[in-house]
Parts: structure tokens; C-alpha cells; sequence
């Protein structure tokens, strides 16, 4: 299973993106979405599980968990916004992936066994960060792993 994971696109959904994003079988939104249509649009190409970010205020994204945890061809994970405000212990809780967003900054990170994944922004270009997504390769339940993918803008 490929799982498209987005983050930050601030209304903003780049061709670009779309384009990286075809094949996947699922896509994970990391929050800060912007206007519903960016969800809608994203569902055309796979089923899409968000979480409200936050500067997702419209009326809209009340219905949004601020977290989630889900499992998918059997990994666990646990999508937040702001990295910052994860309680508990990932490996602890039995999540092989973390996903988050907020910073725009692009990480992969495997820690205790877990991997950490923030897709960086996909929308407005913020200060000299590059613009990009990710996809998550969950083949191998037990070692998940991630290649970013930068979005040529």
C-alpha cells in the first residue's frame, strides 16, 4: 500500500501535487487545509483522512479531529499537526508511523522503531523551504518508510 501523505497546503493545491499523488491508495492530510475544496479535490484521486490544523477555523473544519490514529495494511498511526504537542510515547503506544505537519519543514526520521514523518508544505512557499509532499510505502508493515517528493514550482 502507497499512502500520499500532504500537509500545509493553505488552500492551495498544486497541479503539481495532484500530479505526484496519482497512484496512491490513500492520502493522509496533515492539517491546515484551507477551503473544503482542497479535501474534495484530493478525494478524486483516493480516499483522504485529514485532521484540522491550526488554521483550519472555518465552520467547516469543526467536524475535524485535531488527532487521529489509524491503521492502514497493518501500521499504526497516529496523525497531530505541531509535532510539539504529542504526549505520549510513540513506541509505547504501538505507532510505526507519526505524521505530522506545521513546520513546513520536510522530515523523515526513524526513532525507537518509529517513523516520523512530516511531509513539509505543499501550498505557499514559506521563507526558503522547499515545496513538497510525501509518500509513505506501508509494504512492509513492520518497516514502513517514506521518500519525499519535491514538487517542481
Amino acid at each position: 500500500m502507497i499512502v500520499g501523505v500532504i500537509s500545509d497546503t493553505h488552500g492551495l493545491l498544486r497541479p503539481e501535487a495532484i500530479a505526484a499523488l496519482q497512484g496512491v491508495d490513500a492520502i493522509l492530510h496533515g492539517g491546515d487545509i484551507g477551503p473544503e475544496q482542497v479535501l474534495t479535490d484530493l478525494e478524486r484521486i483516493a480516499p483522504v483522512t485529514a485532521i484540522r490544523g491550526n488554521v483550519d477555523t472555518a465552520p467547516w473544519c469543526a467536524a475535524l479531529p485535531e488527532t487521529r490514529v489509524l491503521t492502514l495494511a497493518g501500521v499504526t498511526i497516529h496523525m497531530l499537526h505541531d509535532l510539539k504537542t504529542l504526549g505520549a510515547d510513540p513506541a509505547a503506544e504501538g505507532y510505526g508511523v507519526v505524521i505530522s505537519g506545521h513546520s513546513h519543514k520536510p522530515l523523515i526520521e526513524r526513532r525507537d522503531g518509529v517513523l516520523y514523518l512530516n511531509p513539509g508544505s505543499a501550498g505557499r512557499r514559506r521563507f526558503r523551504l522547499p515545496v513538497t509532499l510525501a509518500r509513505l510505502n506501508l509494504r512492509d508493515a513492520a518497516r514502513p518508510r517514506a521518500d519525499l517528493v519535491t514538487l517542481d514550482v
